[in-house]
């Protein structure tokens, strides 16, 4: 709607995992690394780590573009399934074929097959499955023991597991010990830095075409504040603040813009819920401080009495 207003050649700030789009800051770059470093010869597990929208499925769109052309990749996005199922969607990613009604015995020997198949023509073959902390744990086993077929040099399959953090949790877990011992590269993906959403926000703006600042220092300061640095959060919240000045026929985003946006975006509990937050931080600080030095906590009843509670709908 605004785009020939700013004089854009497309939509800056959509949510979709375009690698064009994929600002490589230091965190991201070091996530690449590891990546292109685990679906090298040596085969084996690899796992990419970190919150929601920290931009790790735009990292991984990223990485196929620079796999060699000698590697079939298998993508699953729905990792829900059981391994008979997950094999078959597998199969369905690499255009291979097989037997409706096969158990997951017959499946696990045919796709053994085809790997070795596949190796003796000189290619490659990695299986990669995101929202991977979804996977269930007998799922995860069976996922091992396909990678224990192998050549002298190599193992014949990688696998990329890309989640949220508990997907850490999940392969630390003792009956998974044989499966985390695997995995030859990990990477957990952090948020941005206050320093570098400047930084992304420009690079993003100058790939849809526009060059000029379009936010204020205060108002990306404003958007790290309630993005907390997740680049999904920072798109949402500025492609509402660009609607904004483009509904009032402005020229640049303010901080008064995007905290408007923010309550458009996340609903006006956003930031009543963070002052509450802010409050009930200093308040325990202050508990703590008080209790260290031998108040009693009739103090405390007095003090907290009347206030609401952050999870209540007050």
């Amino acid at each position: 709607m605004y785009s020939d207003y700013f004089g854009f050649s497309e939509a800056p700030f959509s949510i979709a995992p375009d690698p064009r789009y994929l600002f490589m800051s230091e965190k991201h770059r070091e996530a690449l690394a590891h990546l292109l470093y685990g679906v090298g010869d040596q085969g084996g597990f690899i796992v990419l780590t970190g919150e929601v929208g920290t931009g790790k499925t735009t990292i991984c769109r990223c990485l196929l573009q620079q796999i060699p052309e000698n590697t079939d990749v298998a993508f699953i996005i729905n990792p829900r399934q059981n391994i008979n199922q997950l094999l078959q969607s597998t199969f369905a990613e690499l255009g291979l074929p097989y037997q409706k009604g096969s158990n997951s015995k017959e499946l696990i020997d045919q796709f053994n097959h085809y790997l070795l198949q596949v190796h003796a023509k000189g290619r490659n073959t990695i299986l990669i499955i995101d929202e991977a902390q979804n996977l269930p744990k007998e799922v995860l086993e069976q996922l091992r023991l396909l990678t224990n077929l192998e050549t002298n040099e190599k193992k014949l399959l990688q696998l990329l597991l890309i989640g949220q953090p508990e997907l850490s949790d999940l392969l630390n877990l003792p009956e998974l010990r044989q499966l985390s011992q695997r995995v030859t590269a990990r990477y957990h993906l952090n948020p941005l830095s206050k320093n570098e959403i400047h930084q992304y926000i420009d690079h993003r703006l100058a790939v849809a075409g526009v060059k000029r600042p379009l936010f204020t220092h205060r108002a990306v300061q404003t958007i790290f504040k309630f993005s907390r640095g997740v680049p999904r959060l920072v798109n949402l919240i500025s492609d509402r603040s660009l609607l904004g000045v483009y509904s009032e026929n402005a020229l640049q985003v303010t901080p008064k813009q995007v905290r408007k946006a923010v309550k458009e975006v996340f609903g006006s509990h956003q930031q009543s819920r963070g002052s509450q937050l802010l409050y009930w931080s200093l308040l325990t600080a202050c508990i703590a401080g008080l209790i260290i030095a031998g108040v009693t906590t009739d103090w405390f009843t007095t003090a907290t009495q009347g206030l609401p509670f952050i999870g209540s709908n007050q």
